[in-house]
């Protein structure tokens, strides 16, 4: 059985990005990572309490990622840029390979220009670190769909 891990990047935990996953998702076992109950420190930035080795740790240790945030101010939320940021900088980024990503992206009126930033950068992101690149959904009807393959 394949290990799924959904990494929650939206402030509210149970929003539309975790009800997208739900749908996504729906009918396995899966693990939430809630972004904003860990404090990842950004680049540069080095103290006692930073959790990003744990959030890695638990993304190292599933198969199968599904990583969601809201468009906020025309992109990710800040704590979902910051893990992606915090990834490419880890010596255990190598350690990704391999595994499939499943993107959700969603907002009350992102403009077909933020939606194709987003589904460019986790593109980007899986060529980096050798993920293999699943999709992204901005509805629950997508997620819904995208989720047949999972």
């Amino acid at each position: 059985m394949k290990r799924i891990l959904f990494v929650n990047g939206s402030p509210n935990h149970n929003g539309h990005t975790a009800a997208m996953a739900k749908r996504l998702i729906a009918g396995k076992e899966y693990e939430t990572l809630d972004l904003i109950d860990y404090k990842i420190y950004p680049l540069g930035q080095s103290f006692e309490d930073d959790q990003f080795e744990a959030v890695i740790q638990k993304m190292l240790e599933a198969d199968v990622l599904v990583m969601g945030s809201p468009v906020y101010w025309h992109s990710m939320t800040g704590q979902f840029r910051t893990l992606l940021d915090r990834i490419y900088e880890s010596s255990l980024k190598h350690r990704l390979r391999g595994k499939e990503l499943y993107f959700l992206f969603q907002g009350a009126g992102p403009s077909s220009a933020m939606l194709e930033a987003g589904n460019y950068t986790m593109g980007i992101f899986c060529r980096l670190f050798g993920l293999q690149y699943r999709g992204m959904a901005t509805s629950v009807r997508e997620a819904e769909k995208l989720g047949t393959n999972l």
